[in-house]
């Protein structure tokens, strides 16, 4: 296979550094899928789908993310560099293509991070109500800033800790749950009562599990950054596949054993679920079942757990979005100063750009401009189906160019097993999601509500033509795709 050796490595491999362990790379990609999709939206989503509804929508688009998750594992671990599936969409597809990848997915980060810094303001709000929220979001917001600035690893070990509170209380849920299925704590066994009441398992039909998808997909979102955090690895070549492997069936096993607790517990029916999309922690399944299972401050201790999670989503939110920008303006795709980094190997000045767009839209939505902070969200929105839909084309590519130009398989750290309908099937399934954000209001002629939901795709298929029109560039022969891997030396586990 053709390598690139040392000496041929690009300025970005020689400027970051590899300072990321096997158990940081995991729960990189743990943390990133466990968050308040399932801490508090499953409520509503049994709730409108039931138990079995549910649980369906969010086993197939877990089966979705595994195939892509394949697929990036096989280009990340042959090609482990912080832009990511930016550059593979830059080297397979084409320049103009991985320039709209890359600014959609900083941008989707960049944004997110000011979400969820408001989010932390309401959150405690729970505990101290006469603090002003937007208090709080500056504090975590200089406390988020702080972690990513001091080391990769600082990042890591930061993510490793959010992610393991989230983890345990997962874990913690379904042993408490699975007792109170059997009737050993919290009073007799529901048995499948729950299950087979009014119309569940199943409520509202096909329609439902197909609007279910939506969610599930957004819950599933940040599995990805496991692939911009290869770029600083100690030893992409094992721990990428690894965390590929190892961590996607962890979270499906998270996400059906919490569906299956919460379908045996509560009713589809239960009001509470209807109400469990709101800010009130109270109203939360995991909540409601620990209040049942007979834990004191129920409520409290969710409460900390989400802010967890929030905190967890601002902390990868700034690096992965820093790394893109750094990796663009390594290719020539931002302005040059944001390819700067300092001694410890962090791109400050992407870092910084980042954090002050988070910022940007942190303040809109605090000084009262809730529309204009709606709209930023919603372009962001649809930009993760995107990055995903990205994933699966750039794939598709690499292994046609990789077998044409006379490669074996033999030759990749990893091989996705499921080629070529793995990153088909993966595309397909993205780009229905994409066209499914809010299907009612097309069909009900909402236009309002239609270019709410939908604004992320045309500013996508604009950057991407104007980039194109400006630079005249076309799709890349499969004879000329640039298949060359990186030669990273590896470094022994660490015990």
């Amino acid at each position: 296979m053709s390598e690139i050796s040392r000496e041929e490595t690009p300025q970005s491999e020689k400027d970051l550094n590899r300072g990321l362990k096997t158990r940081h790379m995991q729960m990189i990609a743990i943390g990133g899928a466990i968050g308040t999709g399932l801490f508090v939206a499953s409520g509503a989503t049994v709730a409108s789908a039931g138990p079995g509804g549910a649980l369906l929508a969010y086993a197939l688009i877990g089966f979705m993310v595994l195939l892509l998750m394949q697929s990036l594992g096989e280009m990340s671990s042959h090609l482990p560099v912080p832009g990511s599936f930016q550059t593979f969409a830059s080297r397979y597809v084409s320049p103009s293509f991985g320039f709209a990848i890359g600014w959609n997915y900083w941008f989707n980060w960049a944004i997110t991070v000011a979400a969820e810094l408001v989010a932390a303001g309401i959150v405690m709000n729970f505990w101290l109500p006469d603090v002003p929220g937007w208090v709080w979001a500056g504090v975590f917001l200089v406390l988020l800033l702080a972690l990513n600035a001091l080391s990769a690893r600082a990042y890591g070990e930061g993510e490793f800790w959010l992610a393991t509170i989230k983890v345990v209380t997962v874990i913690v849920f379904l042993i408490a749950g699975l007792a109170m299925i059997l009737g050993i704590m919290g009073g007799n066994s529901p048995g499948f009562d729950n299950w087979t009441t009014g119309d569940a398992p199943f409520v509202g039909g096909p329609i439902s599990v197909i609007a279910i998808f939506m969610i599930a997909g957004f819950s599933f979102q940040g599995t990805e950054m496991v692939g911009v955090a290869a770029g600083e690895s100690e030893n992409p070549r094992r721990d990428v596949p690894k965390a590929i492997n190892s961590v996607f069936w962890r979270i499906l096993l998270f996400y059906i054993g919490a569906f299956i607790i919460i379908g045996f517990l509560i009713p589809y029916t239960d009001p509470n679920l209807l109400r469990a999309d709101d800010t009130d922690i109270s109203f939360s399944p995991f909540t409601l079942v620990f209040e049942r299972a007979g834990v004191a401050f129920a409520a409290s201790v969710m409460n900390a757990v989400i802010l967890t999670a929030i905190l967890s989503a601002g902390n990868s939110g700034l690096y992965v979005s820093s790394r893109m920008l750094y990796s663009l303006a390594i290719e020539g795709k931002a302005p040059k100063i944001f390819a700067r980094v300092n001694k410890r190997g962090i791109p400050m000045p992407a870092l910084l750009m980042t954090t002050a767009v988070g910022l940007f839209g942190f303040l809109t939505a605090v000084m009262g401009e809730g529309g204009a902070y709606t709209w930023l969200v919603n372009i962001s929105g649809l930009s993760g189906f995107i990055a995903w839909v990205g994933i699966a084309v750039c794939h598709y590519r690499f292994r046609r160019a990789f077998i044409k130009q006379g490669h074996s398989l033999k030759e990749l750290p990893y091989v996705a097993p499921l080629f070529p309908l793995g990153p088909i099937i993966a595309m397909i399934m993205c780009i229905l999601v994409i066209l499914g954000q809010n299907y009612e209001a097309v069909f009900k002629g909402m236009f309002l509500e239609v270019a709410t939901a939908y604004i992320g795709l045309p500013v996508f298929l604009a950057v991407w033509l104007i980039y194109k029109v400006v630079t005249k560039d076309k799709l890349i022969p499969l004879e000329q795709v640039d298949v060359s891997g990186l030669d990273v030396p590896q470094k022994p586990a660490a015990k």
